[in-house]
């Protein structure tokens, strides 16, 4: 399972328009995926175990995301809003490469540096 989370400054058109095309290409692929969209109309958040069964995220957003430490330590492809609109298979092809290679970029928890996110030791 992919997880992805999307975003814009108003929280409207695109942190939609980003979900909808994620959604479409991971129907395509056979992939299962599950959106959080981080806008106007409210967050459902993730649950636990939504998190603990995923093998990357994909962060697409031109804002801070909320919750963003509940994902440490996991694989992470990381992008403006806009990408998936026109990349969102290949944002998910990378996202499946990235759960399964050890040297993966990482979200960093955000008391673990200034960064937030790494690459794996």
């Amino acid at each position: 399972m992919i997880l992805a989370i999307t975003s814009c400054p108003t929280g409207i058109a695109h942190t939609y328009m980003a979900a909808e095309a994620l959604e479409e290409a991971a129907k395509e692929k056979g992939i299962e995926l599950h959106v959080e969209t981080q806008g106007s109309g409210g967050v459902v958040p993730f649950t636990p175990d939504d998190i603990a069964k995923a093998g990357a995220i994909i962060i697409a957003a031109d804002v801070g995301v909320t919750g963003r430490d509940r994902f440490a330590g996991m694989p992470l492809i990381e992008s403006s809003v806009k990408r998936p609109m026109s990349e969102a298979g290949k944002m998910l092809d990378e996202a499946v490469a990235a759960a399964k290679d050890p040297n993966a970029r990482r979200v960093v928890a955000s008391g673990e540096g200034g960064s937030e996110a790494s690459r794996a030791p």
